[in-house]
């Protein structure tokens, strides 16, 4: 396992998890399910000790997620973490794309295709493979739309602990090889992703699973808070500051509402200012329960099968719908879907303005941005930072059809002139 330069260990401000539908209280434990009501458990906080927290103590820490342990429920002790040491990924400025959309406020890209396995991902898994160490599991296990198995497997290689990864059998190839070169046991399921999560959940309870950590079931309250490191670098990178608009890909709905999570914490801890935002949620229209949900007022997310290219984003029964609707509804913001031709317009219009190359997420996420100002539903003129959740690389097969070479010519000056490159 990987160490941090800083040797300093900080109290943890979690106090237990606590039921995000009844309120009931739970220890530090490895559970996600509230035993009271089924309800899903998340990490609840000593806000004096968040309070406590400064710019300063951050600032001093190291240029990864571990900068705010401060404000994580893990890893206060740099000796406790397994890690690939993710984040300080680079906040783009995309003013070229801006120009293009009318949008005079200002726009910025969080592009975190720059972490070690290429997406956000391994902020989360590194905060739940840390938590799984803390409670004593000796292996580590995921079900997965990709990106997840990739990072999965590679903290596994690196702090030599055994892993098992279960994806559906169509994967992008990309993301196939990249979870299968570190030499872990990779499982391929003839399911879609849903499938994939009932048959991990089944076998989370068997006897011979007993010892894994399975990151986004039983350990998941930590794995979920991996994603606030994200909010908390956007702010950091503003100069301490929350944009007025963000737009967020979604698929389980976790990132959009950890993210809000991160800029409520900051604001009550007083790292940042108390300003509005407004959160817009952005999916596929393949895979759109949550845009379904918020069209149709419902609280209520009704699953459905998904389609389409945008395979990280394929989570047809998403667990945290419900809540990233309640966030939306809060910050005043909407959600937009996007067909598949909008999606790798999105990717090209990103690639071609910042040389940002993002994978079929983010392409949603451009492509929604898009939708929400011809709508009217986004605030042109103020400041709005989109979520690039990761790599071009890993999803070459929607962008074949459409890219390729501009020319083709023989090895001679005179080849070069008749294709119309030089006079």
């Amino acid at each position: 396992m990987t160490l941090t330069a800083n040797t300093t260990v900080v109290p943890s401000p979690a106090k237990g998890l606590v039921c995000r539908n009844c309120g009931a209280t739970f220890g530090l434990i490895a559970e996600h399910a509230c035993a009271e009501c089924f309800g899903p458990l998340e990490v609840d906080y000593d806000y004096d000790l968040l309070k406590a927290v400064t710019r300063e103590q951050i600032e001093a820490g190291p240029q990864n997620i571990w900068r705010y342990a401060p404000l994580l429920p893990v890893g206060q002790d740099p000796a406790s973490r397994v890690s690939l040491n993710p984040g300080m990924t680079p906040l783009v400025r995309a003013d070229r794309l801006a120009e293009e959309l009318g949008l005079t406020g200002g726009l910025w890209v969080k592009d975190d295709s720059a972490n070690p396995t290429h997406s956000f991902k391994d902020r989360v898994v590194s905060l739940a493979a840390t938590a799984a160490k803390g409670l004593g599991y000796q292996k580590i296990a995921c079900a997965s739309t990709g990106n997840l198995a990739n990072s999965v497997a590679a903290h596994a290689a690196r702090a030599g602990l055994p892993s098992f990864v279960f994806i559906p059998s169509d994967l992008e190839p990309g993301k196939v090889v990249q979870s299968a070169v570190y030499g872990q046991t990779l499982v391929a399921v003839d399911g879609s992703y849903d499938d994939v999560n009932r048959l991990t959940s089944e076998i989370a309870e068997t006897d011979e699973f007993e010892d894994t950590a399975f990151v986004n079931q039983n350990v998941r309250p930590y794995y979920a808070e991996g994603s606030k490191t994200m909010g908390y670098e956007i702010a950091e990178q503003l100069g301490w500051r929350i944009p007025a608009q963000v737009v967020i890909p979604m698929a389980s709905g976790s990132l959009l509402t950890k993210v809000d999570k991160a800029w409520r914490e900051l604001t009550a801890a007083g790292i940042v200012a108390d300003t509005p935002w407004t959160v817009f949620g952005a999916q596929s229209a393949g895979c759109d329960p949550i845009a379904t949900a918020f069209d149709n007022g419902w609280d209520v997310v009704k699953p459905v099968k998904p389609f389409g290219i945008a395979k990280s984003l394929n989570i047809g029964n998403p667990a945290d719908g419900p809540y990233a609707l309640d966030a939306i509804r809060r910050t005043g913001g909407a959600v937009g879907r996007v067909g598949d031709d909008e999606i790798v317009q999105g990717i090209l219009d990103l690639a071609r303005t910042t040389g940002v190359f993002a994978e079929t997420a983010g392409g949603v996420t451009v492509a929604v941005l898009r939708q929400l100002i011809a709508d009217g539903r986004l605030d042109p003129t103020q400041e709005t930072v989109v979520l690039n959740t990761g790599e071009g690389l890993k999803t070459l097969d929607p962008l074949e059809p459409v890219v390729g070479f501009t020319h083709r010519v023989e090895p001679s000056l005179k080849s070069v002139r008749a294709a119309g490159l030089i006079g």
